[in-house]
């Protein structure tokens, strides 16, 4: 098990129970962002998840400069900083830019990494100043063994609370896969290892000026990522994913959750 990780009370890593980071691709709206967090932090009571809400207010990696990037960063954080004062929820956002990141730490609990962003050391040592807990999405392009590097770098910064994130891997054009083994490797760093059931699915650029995926499968995924061991699970998720404005292929129906996180459990139960 990877090194604990606490955040705002949620525990990662460890001998904790399986956690769940979930929420939109991107903030669409004030309302739209709130209904979800609300029917998250509702889910999370009656399962009793331990729950991080994702949100980003900018997406800055959108394949076409036509596609929706979000409310912005002032907007954008003032409306997690709603979703935390109203559900009580430990908030994850993406941050892009050393110049975001103070204006970030100051509502987010995890900054994370974006996976393009993750061998950027200035960025990550700004997040790492910051004392916030800083989640680094590994980098299709990377083998799981370098992100020793991208995790000593936060490290050498004083950042003490590191998670790393797997994504998938680039698999010839259009296409990622989602090798097991990586999070057996990545939990040699000694840090809380999350996987991306979403993510691992996209296919990037796969439909031209935005990308695809198979959200169908997302499911299966995250089954055998728990099953070998990970500490936690990231899973984008929409109330009408078909209408979702970024990532809409890959994410799951926050109505298919509950069941899903009960089959979840109960294989980290028994690989405990």
């Amino acid at each position: 098990m990877g090194r604990a990780v606490d955040i705002a009370g949620v525990g990662i890593g460890g001998r904790r129970p399986l956690a769940l980071i979930a929420g939109p691709c991107v903030i669409e709206s004030r309302e739209s962002c709130l209904d979800l967090a609300r029917r998250l932090a509702g889910l999370a009571r009656r399962e009793r998840i331990p729950l991080v809400f994702k949100a980003s207010y900018d997406k800055a990696n959108r394949s076409s400069h036509r596609s929706y990037r979000g409310p912005g960063l002032e907007a954008g954080l003032a409306i997690l900083a709603e979703v935390k004062a109203l559900y009580g929820l430990p908030i994850l956002t993406d941050v892009h830019a050393v110049s975001e990141v103070a204006r970030a730490a100051a509502v987010a609990d995890v900054l994370q990494i974006p996976a393009f962003l993750c061998r950027q050391t200035d960025l990550l040592t700004a997040a790492a100043g910051t004392a916030r807990a800083v989640n680094i999405k590994k980098g299709q392009f990377l083998a799981p063994g370098d992100m020793v590097h991208a995790v000593a770098k936060v490290r050498a910064a004083g950042g003490r609370r590191v998670l790393v994130t797997e994504r998938g891997a680039s698999f010839g054009y259009n296409n990622l896969v989602a090798d097991m083994r990586s999070l057996l490797i990545l939990k040699k760093l000694a840090v809380p290892v999350i996987f991306d059931a979403t993510h691992s699915v996209q296919r990037p650029g796969g439909a031209g000026e935005t990308s695809a995926g198979d959200a169908c499968w997302a499911p299966a995924l995250a089954r055998a990522a728990v099953a070998t061991g990970c500490d936690g699970v990231f899973i984008e998720t929409h109330v009408t994913p078909e209408k979702a404005l970024s990532d809409s292929a890959n994410a799951v129906a926050v109505g298919q959750l509950g069941r899903l996180w009960r089959v979840l459990r109960g294989i980290d139960e028994l690989v405990s």
